[in-house]
Order: C-alpha cells, then sequence, then structure tokens
C-alpha cells in the first residue's frame, strides 16, 4: 500500500486552498471603501451632561444610568428630573419613553 499519490494530492489540495484563501484577503484588504463622514460633534447646549451627573449621582450601573440619561435627554430637549429621587413627571417627555420591551427607557 503506497500512500504517496494521497499525500501528495492531499498537500497539493491544501496549498491550492490557501493560495485562493490568500487571493481573497488581499481583494478585500485592496477593495475601495467609501469615505464615511466623521460625525459632527453635537453641541451640549442643553446641559444634559450636569443634569444627567445630577439625575445619577447614587445609580448603581453609573455608566449605564448616564448613558440612557443623555439619550433621553436629548430627545427631550434637555429635560431630566432635577435630583435622583425627584418625580418623572416633572418632565412627561422623560417618564414616556419606553424600551423595546414596553419599559422605562430613561432612568
Amino acid at each position: 500500500m503506497n500512500h504517496l499519490p494521497y499525500s501528495i494530492l492531499l498537500i497539493a489540495t491544501l496549498l491550492l486552498f490557501t493560495s485562493s484563501f490568500s487571493v481573497v484577503d488581499s481583494t478585500i484588504a485592496t477593495a475601495p471603501t467609501a469615505a464615511t463622514p466623521a460625525p459632527s460633534p453635537i453641541p451640549s447646549t442643553l446641559g444634559c451632561d450636569d443634569k444627567c451627573e445630577k439625575r445619577c449621582a447614587n445609580a448603581g450601573y453609573k455608566e449605564r444610568c448616564l448613558k440612557y440619561c443623555g439619550i433621553c435627554c436629548e430627545k427631550c430637549q434637555g429635560c431630566v428630573p432635577s435630583n435622583p429621587y425627584a418625580d418623572k413627571g416633572e418632565c412627561p417627555c422623560y417618564r414616556d419613553l419606553k424600551n423595546s420591551k414596553g419599559k422605562d427607557k430613561c432612568p
């Protein structure tokens, strides 16, 4: 039983596959990409950072609280309840925003 022809066939097949992957990788790497413009910075004229810092002062997950508070603040034109324990009724827009599961989006 001579395994030499099978070994040569196996090596040739592996070389063929690896060279075809190299060609695919190089064409992907050199493919022209559309230039995407950098997002323009949004001026913080609404004061959301300071308002959310106060709102999330006692949050257990402060980074998450600040993220969602900032999103809600922008959607509600800067309206954020005044402190961590303030009623969300101070800002009806903030109170009424819901996530995809129907729960409160805003902290």
